[in-house]
């Protein structure tokens, strides 16, 4: 593991001040790249694996910040030589490993890893969230159909409890399946550990909300989950348009955030570990998400 401390330093920089400057500022590329350089956990052979930020995209549109953009030049700061492709990675909002390889072979072989584990039945990828609410249940799955729904202008992943055959056949909805294990409560808060067997887009923050428990800094579909004297109950997704996170005032005040700041405040799900045929790979959780546990006192020990 490399730079942890650097990296730890610079993320922290910019969520010092929360309570005066909001949670987080966007980083200009320079800021990034030196973020993304001290960010290295793993640089063995053809592999790099580094802990990226939250909100930062792997793909971007041409023009925008994004890591895939910002890959020639970490190339040239960290001195190599072969052009890397993505192996594996989180989704813009969540943070966590990003795994590269500068062998087409060796991403072929990574790439066809992570299915084949699958179709056995395991878990080869490991997340934390930090969710509001509490599980019903300390541990279980969330299994359900998942496909895109326009609603309004935007796309958005909707639940499919009994999906037909048809649709599945036509790849409309898909079939998914995570598995979760609470880690540690307070306050009404949770940090679980989640392990999807199935990969869909934006599929833990939609199992979470089947859970009644949205992830902290949810802002695309926490609005699903309501309350009524405290007790969570979900709504249908097409009368609960995204919207910024609504927190109650005793969490806020938890969190140290003003409701004007709530909208930067980031989705505390982090990819925190990947099994990798030579073994597994993790990658500690950024400063903004330790201090989220330091703040709500909920574990921020590394699990294993």
């Amino acid at each position: 593991m490399a730079g942890g401390g650097t990296a730890g330093r610079l993320l922290a920089r910019v969520g010092q001040g929360a309570r005066a400057a909001g949670w987080r500022r966007p980083l200009g590329p320079e800021e990034t790249l030196r973020l993304l350089e001290a960010s290295v956990v793993h640089r063995e052979g053809a592999l790099l694996a580094l802990s990226k930020p939250p909100g930062l995209p792997i793909l971007g549109r041409p023009g925008d910040l994004s890591l895939t953009a910002l890959l020639p030049a970490l190339r040239r700061r960290l001195g190599l030589q072969a052009e890397l492709h993505l192996v594996k990675g989180p989704a813009r909002e969540c943070s966590g490993l990003a795994l590269f390889s500068g062998c087409h072979r060796t991403t072929e072989q990574l790439q066809r890893f992570f299915t084949d584990a699958r179709r056995r039945g395991q878990y080869p990828t490991t997340y934390h969230a930090v969710t509001v609410g509490v599980p019903a249940e300390a541990e279980g799955e969330i299994r359900t159909g998942l496909r895109w729904q326009q609603q309004g202008d935007t796309a958005v992943v909707v639940p499919v409890p009994a999906p037909g055959r048809r649709s599945l056949a036509r790849k409309e909805v898909k079939n998914t399946l995570t598995r979760y294990r609470v880690l540690g409560t307070s306050g009404g808060c949770s940090l679980l550990q989640l392990q999807p067997r199935t990969a869909f887009p934006e599929q833990l923050p939609v199992h979470l909300t089947l859970l009644l428990c949205p992830a902290l800094g949810d802002h695309q579909y926490s609005s699903r989950v309501g309350r009524v004297l405290g007790v969570p109950f979900l709504l249908p997704p097409e009368t609960a348009p995204t919207r910024t996170q609504v927190l109650d005032k005793e969490l806020l005040g938890r969190l140290g955030l003003s409701l004007q700041q709530l909208s930067r405040l980031p989705l505390h799900i982090h990819l925190q570990r990947l099994e990798l045929p030579q073994g597994p790979l993790c990658a500690p959780p950024p400063p903004t998400f330790l201090r989220t546990l330091q703040c709500l006192g909920l574990p921020s020990h590394q699990e294993p």
